[in-house]
């Protein structure tokens, strides 16, 4: 087989006290995402989904955070740590798709950011990477604003490919 597909998702609290961060972007907003790292929920959704495509576990496995090296840890150079790890494994990603899910604040600003700083630190181009922001409609804990969660799909193919 040479395509390998990997899911991941992440959620994380909103709560006070903390920058908010998504792909790497800091956004002007009264709450932040709680977290052992910089909680950058958008990342870590990608990092499991390159982890998955692999079955090489999730980033509890490579960055767990009862290990106090990663506490602060930026996420962008975790994700990169991760794009090194996919290409050692002989495979390239082909493409990242997320869709981020919370009530406030509008990011819809920032996508293009997001995918760029991203995109960078796995040595692709922003038309790789696609972020999405969208809404729970009121429901739920995005809903209610009590946190922020991501899903995110990946596409790999072995290199080199005939």
């Amino acid at each position: 087989m040479n395509l390998r597909i990997g899911h991941g998702y992440d959620i994380h609290r909103l709560v006070a006290g903390r920058p908010l961060i998504l792909g790497g972007v800091t956004i002007d907003h009264p709450l932040g995402l709680d977290g052992h790292s910089d909680a950058d929920v958008l990342v870590h959704a990608v990092m499991d989904a390159l982890l998955g495509a692999l079955a090489l576990g999730d980033i509890g496995r490579y960055f767990p955070p009862e290990d106090p090296r990663w506490r602060g840890a930026n996420s962008l150079a975790l994700l990169e740590q991760v794009g090194l790890l996919v290409r050692e494994k002989g495979w390239r990603v082909v493409n990242v798709d997320t869709v981020v899910v919370a009530e406030r604040p509008r990011l819809r600003p920032h996508v293009a950011a997001m995918a760029a700083n991203m995109a960078t630190r796995l040595g692709l181009t922003p038309d790789q990477v696609g972020v999405k922001a969208t809404t729970n409609e009121k429901l739920g804990p995005e809903g209610r604003e009590e946190g922020m969660s991501c899903s995110a799909v990946a596409l790999l193919i072995r290199e080199p490919f005939p």
